[in-house]
């Protein structure tokens, strides 16, 4: 099984992610893990996604769409989770060829939806605890105008697939929702 978690900043999907992860023994793909892990290598990809990671913006397509190819081929026999990714239509368009080149295809587009003031709340609520750099509260604004400009957009691509989950309430009232509409 393939799936795609969407949602703004702070709906939840990486925790969902993980969650949907371990119930289905999928490979969880977080782009965000991914660049961390290419920062705190201080590789020249993860050295020039930083720069855009702490502004609040989007790491070009083209880099993440080579990050993405290189990794789901490695990975075209087993099931996952992507978190975090495509989050503009070129890079679902680019998904879109490297999973037909694949033979493969996503099986499941789950989107979590959450109220933006509530959003903001969570951030700023992780930031206190995380001490994330992206998470200061002009950069989380910062995100959520970005996400609502570049990646709302996905929602109408993926809009004869989509599955449309509430992401207001707890993780395992989130997770029955989701898995209500998978199984």
């Amino acid at each position: 099984m393939k799936f795609l978690i969407m949602g703004p900043p702070g709906a939840g999907k990486g925790t969902q992610a993980k969650i949907l992860a371990e119930k289905f023994n999928l490979e969880h793909l977080s782009t965000g893990d991914i660049l961390r892990s290419e920062i705190n290598n201080k590789s020249d990809v993860g050295l020039k996604a930083q720069k855009f990671m702490d502004a609040g913006n989007l790491v070009p397509d083209d880099v993440l769409l080579s990050m993405m190819k290189n990794k789901l081929t490695q990975l075209r026999n087993s099931g996952i989770i992507l978190d975090g990714f495509p989050r503009t239509v070129p890079q679902a368009e680019g998904l879109s060829k490297i999973f037909s080149s694949l033979e493969s295809k996503i099986d499941y587009v789950i989107n979590i939806e959450v109220e933006e003031n509530a959003l903001i709340k969570r951030l700023i609520e992780r930031a206190k605890k995380s001490g994330r750099a992206d998470d200061t509260e002009d950069v989380i604004i910062k995100r959520q105008h970005v996400y609502k400009e570049l990646t709302e957009p996905l929602i109408e691509y993926y809009s004869s697939e989509i599955i449309q989950v509430d992401g207001d309430g707890t993780i395992e009232e989130v997770t029955h929702r989701i898995l209500k509409r998978i199984i």
